[in-house]
């Protein structure tokens, strides 16, 4: 992929200053693609629309389908592929916050503190492929985003307390500007829970099909059995009783940045 983008950049008479600046972009970054050090992301491939500029003809949107196959294990792959046109998505998250709200930071001292150990460059390439996703929130038509968060994920100091407090302010912030999102907190003291055996996550899709997924420490899993994501919705409408409001949980939200 790195040669494909540096012969057409060459045949387009480009240096990588010039095709940088054209498509927004570090020239760094434009040379660890070329180096194939960094693997393009789908929005270099796609939304940068680098395939016009140097004239690719397709060549390199082609190749998107490569690329997300190098990022993504083919269950994931799947899911993320689905959520891209999903009418609703929903998830309960007991440790970190939502892949979708989060900061580059924060995604950043996540994948940092794995066991066992990323290279720098898997780290590169997780971070970017989670930023990546994130234009679903305001891709049109608008998908219905709720999410039940423990409180605890709030407060665990991925990346450092500064990384943390740049984190709610960009949850909070996001709540403000999307009225298509809800976010609510589940407090610590909560004795009655139903969500002990671990988080999950929904879509449906506009076709109105309904899917599950779950990740742990035995792997991931794509679940679509009806009977089985039907159990999971129930148990999400559980979490959402149980846990704060939505004003009260940007209250809370409110309350945690501000100690930082």
């Amino acid at each position: 992929m790195g040669e494909l983008i540096k012969l057409y950049r060459g045949l387009a008479g480009m240096t990588q200053r010039t095709l940088a600046e054209r498509l927004l972009m570090s020239e760094s970054l434009l040379g660890a693609y070329e180096r194939a050090e960094r693997i393009p992301s789908t929005s270099f491939l796609v939304d940068a629309d680098a395939d016009a500029v140097l004239g690719a003809n397709g060549a390199l949107k082609s190749c998107v389908e490569m690329m997300e196959e190098e990022q993504y294990s083919p269950k994931f792959l799947n899911w993320k592929r689905t959520e891209a046109e999903a009418a609703s998505i929903s998830a309960y998250e007991t440790m970190v916050i939502p892949g979708l709200l989060q900061t580059p930071a924060y995604a950043r001292g996540l994948y940092e503190v794995r066991v066992p150990m990323y290279e720098p460059d898997e780290i590169d390439r997780h971070v970017d492929g989670r930023l990546e996703r994130q234009v679903v929130l305001d891709r049109k038509p608008r998908p219905i985003v709720s999410y039940v968060v423990e409180e605890a994920a709030f407060r665990r100091p991925i990346g450092g307390d500064a990384a943390l407090k740049e984190q709610l302010r960009h949850v909070l912030e996001a709540i403000r500007v999307r009225n298509h999102l809800t976010v609510q907190v589940m407090p610590n003291q909560r004795i009655v829970h139903a969500g002990l055996m671990g988080p999950f996550q929904l879509l449906s899709t506009p076709q109105g099909r309904n899917l599950g997924y779950t990740a742990g420490q035995g792997g991931d899993t794509l679940i679509s059995r009806p009977e089985e994501v039907n159990r999971l919705i129930d148990l999400f409408g559980a979490l959402r009783a149980q846990a704060l409001t939505p004003w009260e949980s940007v209250e809370l939200i409110e309350r945690m940045a501000a100690k930082l």
